[in-house]
């Protein structure tokens, strides 16, 4: 049977059972759609409906243009459960892809990246089209990116991950590269500890099995002698920089800070620079790191402090300046982080990153808000200034 007459038989079953001839045939119209698993065009089958019993115009259904006010809100309504209705029918066929596709486009994405993350769970190394196809949606179409980047590791290796997430950590949410880095943290340090303990092995049997990296690296300043390294040192430099993503709870800060470590003991010509501050980069983010945990805090702030002071190019002071006011602010000390960044952060004023109003105002400092702008004579930021201070100067 074709899918016309297909469509044909169930509409003339439907002649006598339904209101009208044309809910006859709108609902043989999705009947056969649903039967023949066609789902996009479904889609267009219930918008149409919609529009015919809106007396609006059939033809281009999907299309939320020209749609007169008096019917907007019902429309619009109609849209959102039938695209719920079809991402569920692609869900339950296995068919992320276009399930995505539409639960994006109403902005209710949980259920698929749930059902992402059991795919990815359950997918054999044989499984090579279905990976490529789950990497495509999950990572590059951001549906899932934390689990793309999983399946990345798992499946092309930690260069390939490294790269990928450098290229995406822009778009992902705070708490996404929470994940992913604590993700290539254990990662790097489990290749890595694996890696000194073969070595030390080669000479003297370990006591210890189970030895932290820290253990295994102390009193054997051999392992480092003629520029002795035990993993791709590129690897190690971008995943110690993730790891500044990571949060005081995450128990993977203290492996980050073991990286660190075994960094900074490295011949100097494998200690790639970073940006500043993080120009002297193992020592700088084990300092940053070491403030995350709570250890030392106040000292770690002051190495950035420091830092401030010895530079004179005003691009870098800004830079710096900006790094003492977010880790200030992730590490409970506002305060100190304004007394030396201020200077160097008071016209900033982004509406959608940092604002130097919003963080004195967080920190409780309109004192240090009042005075910036007097300096500067800022009437605009004095105003608010005396405003949250319910004075008039």
């Amino acid at each position: 049977m074709t899918v016309i007459e297909q469509f044909e038989s169930e509409r003339s079953n439907r002649r006598g059972i339904a209101a009208t001839p044309h809910t006859a045939i709108l609902d043989a119209a999705e009947k056969t759609l649903i039967d023949q698993g066609d789902y996009h065009r479904l889609f267009d089958a219930k918008l149409i409906r919609v529009r015919h019993e809106l007396g609006l115009p059939l033809t281009q259904p999907t299309s939320l243009r020209n749609i007169p006010e008096m019917h907007d809100a019902a429309f619009r309504d109609a849209y959102t459960a039938a695209a719920r209705e079809v991402g569920r029918l692609f869900l339950d066929a296995g068919q992320l892809a276009d399930a995505w596709a539409y639960f994006r486009t109403i902005n209710e994405t949980d259920t698929v990246r749930e059902a992402i993350a059991e795919k990815i769970d359950s997918l054999s190394p044989e499984s090579g089209q279905e990976i490529d196809e789950l990497l495509n949606l999950a990572l590059y179409e951001g549906a899932h990116v934390v689990e793309g980047l999983k399946l990345l590791l798992r499946t092309h290796g930690t260069c390939n991950t490294v790269t990928a997430m450098g290229q995406v950590m822009a778009q992902m949410t705070p708490d996404e590269r929470r994940q992913a880095a604590a993700m290539m943290v254990r990662n790097i340090y489990s290749d890595l500890q694996a890696n000194v303990r073969r070595d030390i092995e080669r000479h003297q049997p370990i006591s210890n099995p189970d030895a932290t990296l820290r253990e295994l690296m102390l009193g054997r300043e051999a392992l480092f002698a003629d520029g002795g390294y035990h993993i791709d040192v590129s690897h190690l430099h971008s995943t110690v920089s993730f790891a500044r993503h990571l949060t005081r709870d995450c128990p993977e800060l203290e492996l980050a800070i073991e990286l660190s470590d075994y960094g900074a003991r490295l011949a100097e010509p494998l200690r790639y620079p970073g940006d500043v501050p993080f120009d002297d980069y193992y020592v700088a983010n084990r300092h940053f790191l070491r403030a995350l945990a709570g250890i030392d805090t106040d000292a770690s702030m002051q190495y950035f402090i420091d830092r401030l002071k010895q530079e004179s190019d005003p691009q870098n002071q800004r830079v710096i300046a900006f790094v003492i006011a977010d880790l200030g602010q992730r590490v409970d000390r506002i305060n100190l982080a304004l007394e030396s960044a201020a200077p160097f952060l008071k016209r900033l004023e982004d509406p959608s990153g940092f604002s130097f109003t919003t963080y004195c105002v967080d920190a409780k400092r309109l004192d240090i808000l009042e005075s910036s702008a007097r300096e500067d004579d800022d009437v605009l930021r004095l105003a608010t200034a005396l405003l949250l201070q319910g004075t008039d100067g």
